[in-house]
């Protein structure tokens, strides 16, 4: 038993940490070798800046940006694994690209890297498969997503000027608006035994209205 509770957990995480490990190793080539990569960001309506919606993601400006943002990647990124473990890669990679092809569409003209947009889009579309699938686990994430990262609506507001709240911004629109796409392949909802009940007897009832109908014929 044991044994399997540490696989699960084990497969819930691996995905996650993956992503957080290659982040640690783009900032720590940048530190040992000197380097900058923000000129690889995302530059909103450029031609040459596309490449941020791929590359964007894994720069950070600073050790202490990217320590903020390896816990709820973390969190939110084994969530998406937990609940949705048959097609959570899909889910990401359309959060990942969507949210950066929006930023480059909405965005300020200026270098934009970072991983929080992906943050937003994880957060939002926990919170919005919560409440269109009417599942109490899933709803119950939501909810610990609106507690623990409550904060995070105001991110997205311009409150600082040195911050990305069109990243942000187009995050939450993503994962809105992938969270209807996959509305149907969430965790389903546990129906209580009047609910089978009555389906059973409406069945019943539209059984016996279809024979009845032939016959009068």
């Amino acid at each position: 038993m044991k044994q399997k509770l540490k696989y699960s957990i084990i497969q819930v995480f691996k995905a996650p940490f993956f992503f957080i490990a290659i982040l640690w190793i783009v900032k720590l080539v940048e530190i040992l070798c000197e380097l900058s990569f923000v000129q690889n960001g995302l530059i909103p309506r450029k031609i040459s800046g596309l490449k941020g919606v791929l590359l964007s993601p894994f720069i950070h400006k600073n050790i202490e940006h990217l320590i903020n943002n390896t816990l709820p990647i973390i969190v939110l990124g084994g969530a998406l694994c937990f609940f949705y473990k048959k097609n959570y890669k899909q889910i990401f990679l359309w959060l990942f690209f969507t949210s950066g092809i929006l930023l480059w569409g909405i965005g300020r003209p200026n270098f934009h890297i970072g991983a929080s947009g992906i943050i937003y889009a994880l957060a939002s579309f926990i919170f919005f498969s919560g409440l269109i699938s009417k599942n109490t686990r899933l709803s119950a994430m939501s909810l610990a997503v609106i507690f623990i990262y409550g904060s995070l609506f105001w991110g997205l507001f311009p409150t600082h000027q040195e911050i990305s709240w069109e990243g942000h911004l187009s995050g939450f629109f993503s994962g809105m608006i992938i969270s209807w796409f996959y509305r149907k392949d969430g965790p389903k909802r546990k129906k209580y035994q009047w609910e089978i009940d009555e389906e059973l007897e409406e069945a019943e009832e539209e059984k016996i209205e279809i024979i009845y109908d032939y016959k009068k014929k």
